[in-house]
């Protein structure tokens, strides 16, 4: 499922994934690895990574990328190149992981990256017992996905591009009690 998205159903309560969007990044018989692409933080990228900053997407912040390991970064990349240079991981075409400590003037072919702030992981057969009770939802990811410029919105506007029964979950109230 590595590109996929995992989304969270609405009455998901766990505060580290509550209507988060993660990216799938790797997901084999091993467990699954991911990044929660729509929780910025207020961390300015140029603080921590200032040589990577004319790589970086607005908005120029550290995003959390799950609770895993928050003191180490990870990169993800998105490329136009057929064969980037760099330390670039493929996931899909056009994203990849990218190693944050590598030389910033070798990575050729990067249009933009993000950094985040630890990762989601899953071990063998975790996540798969996530899906089975029900929480999260599987949908397709864009390359645009993991370089939103207003991330807040992507829960909501990729349950509703899903259209039938996904999309009406993109209204769904925070508080279901008040409605």
């Amino acid at each position: 499922m590595a590109g996929k998205l995992l989304v969270a159903v609405p009455h998901m309560l766990d505060p580290n994934f509550f209507r988060s969007v993660v990216l799938l990044c790797e997901h084999n018989e091993e467990g699954a690895l991911g990044l929660i692409i729509n929780q910025p933080t207020d961390a300015e990228v140029f603080d921590y990574l200032p040589g990577w900053i004319h790589l970086v997407s607005d908005p120029g912040v550290v995003f959390v990328g799950g609770p895993v390991q928050r003191d180490v970064a990870v990169g993800l990349a998105r490329t136009s190149a057929d064969e980037p240079a760099g330390a670039f991981t493929a996931i899909t075409g056009e994203l990849g992981l990218l190693d944050l400590g590598s030389d910033p003037a070798a990575a050729t072919g990067i249009e933009a990256v993000r950094v985040f702030s630890g990762y989601a992981g899953w071990e063998a057969g975790q996540l798969e017992a996530e899906l089975e009770e029900g929480g999260w939802f599987v949908v397709p990811s864009q390359p645009a996905d993991g370089f939103a410029a207003q991330p807040e919105d992507l829960w909501r506007n990729v349950l509703a591009r899903q259209g039938g029964k996904l999309a009406v979950y993109a209204t769904f109230p925070l508080d279901p009690s008040l409605n």
